[in-house]
C-alpha cells in the first residue's frame, strides 16, 4: 500500500462528510453576517464557497476555524461535534487555514517561520527534515535557510501551506490563493491540491476568479446576503453563468471602443528613465523606461508578478524621487524630484496594489483613512494645518456610496472589512478625488464580479473625463477590455506599446515573457 493511499483510507475511514454545518448564524448588532447556513463538505472533496464582497463568506470560515463564534447552529467534523474556541482549537481537531494576506515574519527563515506556526517545535535539524519530506510528497520546493523578505509572492504562500500542512489537516481553507500567482504558480498549486484531495484531504476553496473554481472544485456553495442560495457543480457551467448566479442578476460585458481622440492629443504625462534601483533588494531594477499618456487614454501594463511593477509604481507615484526633474513632466511641470504628497497636489493620485499597511492604515476607522490622501483634493484639510473631521466622514460616506462598500459605518476600522470591501473603498477613494493622471495597480484584486465590472466602469469614466490613466495589472482579460494602449513589464524593462485592438492574450502572453513581437 502506497503512502497516499494509507493516508486516504486513513482520513477517510469515519465517514464520507468531512465537514457539517447546520443553521449556522453570526450577528454583529442587528446585522446578520450569516443567517442559517448549512454546508457540507465530502471527504477529499475540493468545494467552492462563492458570492459577492461582503456576502459572508469570511464570517463562515472564520467560525469554521475559531476566530469567531457563531450565535446559533452547530458543526460536526469527522462525525463527531465541533465547537472551536479559538484557531489552536481548529487546528487540533485538524482543521488549517491560509489566509489571503499572509502571516509570515519578513525577518526570519523560512524554517523559523515553519516552526512558530507549530506548538513545541524548535528550528532544528529534526523539524528541517520533516518539512523537507513533506515538501517532497506535495511537490512544494522551499529554500529553509532563506529569509522570508528575499522571498517572492509565490514562495511565501508555499510557506504558508507548507506550515498548515505539517499540522496534518483534515480541512484546508484557502482564502483567494492564486490573487497574487503567476500562471505558472497557479498551476504548482493545483497539482499540490488535486494530491492532497487524492488523499482523502477536503479543501475550501474561496476565490473570485471562476476559471479557476469551473477547472478545480468539484461543488461550490453560492453566498448572498449572509445566506447560502444555491449548491451547483461548476464543471456544468460558464463562467458567466456562475458569476450571475453569485450576484442574483445579468453581467455585461466591458470594452473600451478605441479612443481616437485620446490618441490625436499631447500626451500629458511623459515618463524618461534610465535605471532606477529599488530601496528593497527584493524589487527588480527599472532599465530604460519610457512611457505617456494622453487625456483620456488608459495605458496597460502587464506582466508577471515580481518584473519590476513595485518600483515602477514607486517611481510615478512619487515614493521614489530621481534627481533628474526632466525625467517626468506633468501638464510641461517636470515634477520626477517632487514627493508623493506633492504630485498629489498637482493631480496625479495612485492606489497601490498593497492595502493594508500602504493604501490604508489597518487600525484607523474609514474616515480617518480618507485623510491620508484625499485632505487636499477634497477640502479635508482647512486653512493648511485644521483637519475637518465632517468633511473627512462626509467623504467616507460619498465613497461607501457611490462603490457600494459594505460595511457599518464610517467608523469601522479598515481592517474590520473584507479584501474586496477594503479594495472598493481605496479605489473610491482615489477616483472621487477627480485626478489628472491615475496610476493603479491590481485594482480588482480579489473583488467579485459585479464589483471588478464597476471599478472598470468608473476608470471608463473617468478616462472619458479627460483623466490620463496608468493600469499595471496581472489580469490579462482586465487589461485587454478597458486599455486603449498596452504594453507589458519584464525583467525591469517595458516592451514597445500597442494598440489594445491589435492585442491577443498570445501576444500580451509573450510580451510578459520578454518575447517581443512583430507589428
Amino acid at each position: 500500500m502506497t503512502e497516499s493511499v494509507a493516508i486516504a483510507e486513513r482520513l477517510s475511514a469515519s465517514s464520507k462528510q468531512c465537514l457539517g454545518v447546520r443553521g449556522l448564524s453570526k450577528f454583529f448588532g442587528d446585522f446578520a453576517a450569516n443567517r442559517d447556513v448549512t454546508l457540507s463538505i465530502d471527504a477529499g472533496e475540493i468545494h467552492a464557497l462563492l458570492g459577492e464582497n461582503g456576502a459572508g463568506k469570511s464570517t463562515l470560515v472564520k467560525m469554521i476555524y475559531g476566530i469567531l463564534k457563531p450565535d446559533a447552529g452547530s458543526m460536526e467534523l469527522l462525525a463527531s461535534s465541533y465547537s472551536p474556541n479559538n484557531p489552536s482549537d481548529a487546528k487540533s481537531a485538524g482543521v488549517g487555514m491560509v489566509f489571503q494576506h499572509f502571516a509570515v515574519f519578513d525577518a526570519l527563515t523560512v524554517l523559523e517561520n515553519i516552526a512558530l506556526g507549530l506548538e513545541g517545535r524548535f528550528p532544528d535539524e529534526a523539524l528541517a527534515a520533516e518539512i523537507l519530506e513533506v515538501c517532497e510528497r506535495y511537490r512544494l520546493h522551499v529554500e529553509l535557510d532563506r529569509r522570508i523578505h528575499d522571498l517572492g509572492a509565490g514562495e511565501r504562500q508555499r510557506v504558508e501551506i507548507i506550515r498548515v500542512l505539517m499540522q496534518d489537516p483534515r480541512l484546508l481553507i484557502l482564502d483567494e490563493p492564486t490573487s497574487v500567482l503567476t500562471p505558472q504558480e497557479t498551476e504548482q498549486l493545483f497539482t499540490t491540491l488535486d494530491r492532497l484531495s487524492d488523499e482523502g484531504r477536503s479543501i475550501i476553496y474561496i476565490s473570485h476568479k471562476l476559471d479557476e473554481v469551473r477547472a478545480l472544485c468539484d461543488r461550490a456553495t453560492l453566498m448572498r446576503a449572509g445566506q447560502v442560495v444555491d449548491v451547483v457543480d461548476p464543471r456544468q457551467e460558464s463562467t458567466r453563468s456562475l458569476g450571475e448566479k453569485m450576484i442574483g442578476e445579468r453581467l455585461n460585458e466591458t470594452k473600451r471602443t478605441q479612443v481616437t481622440e485620446a490618441h490625436s492629443q499631447k500626451a500629458r504625462f511623459t515618463v524618461r528613465v534610465g535605471d532606477v534601483y529599488p530601496e528593497s533588494t527584493r524589487n527588480v531594477v527599472l532599465t530604460d523606461v519610457y512611457l505617456s499618456v494622453a487625456p483620456g487614454s488608459i495605458l496597460g501594463i502587464s506582466g508577471v508578478s515580481g518584473n519590476g511593477q513595485d518600483t515602477l509604481f514607486d517611481v510615478l507615484t512619487g515614493e521614489l524621487t530621481l534627481p533628474n526633474p526632466d525625467s517626468m513632466v506633468l501638464d510641461g511641470e517636470p515634477l520626477a524630484h517632487l514627493d508623493v504628497e506633492q504630485r498629489r497636489l498637482r493631480g496625479l493620485l495612485g492606489a497601490p496594489e498593497n492595502r493594508l499597511g500602504h493604501a490604508a492604515i489597518p487600525d484607523l476607522t474609514l474616515w480617518e483613512n480618507v485623510i491620508l490622501t484625499a485632505r487636499h483634493t477634497r477640502g479635508i484639510l482647512k486653512n493648511n494645518h485644521l483637519i475637518s473631521g465632517t468633511s473627512a466622514k462626509e467623504f467616507a460616506e460619498e465613497v461607501i456610496a457611490t462603490f457600494d462598500v459594505r460595511t457599518p459605518s464610517v467608523n469601522a476600522k479598515a481592517s474590520s472589512l473584507s479584501g474586496g470591501n477594503l479594495q472598493k473603498f481605496l479605489i473610491g477613494r482615489e477616483l472621487l478625488g477627480n485626478p489628472k493622471v491615475f496610476i493603479v495597480s491590481n485594482p480588482t484584486w480579489g473583488v467579485d464580479a459585479k464589483a471588478q465590472l464597476f471599478i472598470h466602469q468608473m476608470l471608463l469614466k473617468l478616462a472619458d473625463q479627460g483623466a490620463s490613466i496608468i493600469l499595471i495589472s496581472q489580469d490579462i482579460d482586465e487589461l485587454l477590455s478597458v486599455t486603449d494602449r498596452i504594453c507589458a513589464i519584464c525583467h525591469g524593462r517595458l516592451s514597445r506599446t500597442f494598440s489594445t485592438e491589435e492585442m491577443t492574450p498570445e501576444h500580451l502572453g509573450a510580451l510578459m515573457l520578454g518575447q517581443e513581437i512583430d507589428s
